[in-house]
């Protein structure tokens, strides 16, 4: 059996292998708040997006989509997986259906603000879209953007008053 803390560990660890911080994920949180929560701080986006991280399943789909990526990266898939990873091909769906498995877990709203990232694509998650290089980030980007997600949805959640405003919009 593996320990809780040892898959946390191993979950953080590949999102700064990745070159993901924390922070990066919780300005998202702050571009997606901050018209609703004027004196929203940015602590209190970190300290959601760690609270997301603190969930097991987040974790597990940190390190499912991480490693599959990975795997992409070294030719390691079959036909025509390989491909359609390396493409991130718009019609592929599975990475954007591991990304919902997060924001599922806070309502509504989150599945909002995921659709709302993975259109808009700010800051790290359009770095991680770029395929540029090597690299393959077709699980990790939707990962941030539902992580972002899921700790705006927790903000919102923690004040009922400035949801509802979210929500008229």
């Amino acid at each position: 059996m593996t320990g809780d803390k040892q898959v946390q560990r191993q979950a953080l660890a590949l999102l700064e292998e990745r070159g993901v911080s924390l922070e990066q994920i919780a300005d998202l949180v702050m571009c997606l708040q901050n018209q609703y929560i004027p004196d929203l701080a940015f602590e209190e986006c970190l300290e959601n997006v760690m609270a997301v991280l603190d969930k097991r399943e987040v974790q597990n789909a940190i390190i499912t989509g991480v490693e599959i990526d990975k795997l992409a990266e070294q030719d390691q898939l079959s036909q025509p997986l390989q491909s359609i990873l390396m493409r991130d091909e718009g019609l592929y769906g599975i990475d954007e259906i591991l990304g919902l498995s997060i924001v599922n877990l806070y309502g509504t709203i989150g599945f909002t603000n995921y659709g709302y990232l993975d259109k808009s694509k700010p800051g790290i998650i359009a770095e991680l879209n770029s395929k540029e290089g090597q690299h393959c980030h077709t699980f990790l980007d939707d990962i941030v953007c539902a992580i972002a997600a899921a700790a705006a949805s927790r903000i919102a959640h923690n004040d009922p008053d400035k949801s509802a405003i979210a929500n008229q919009n």
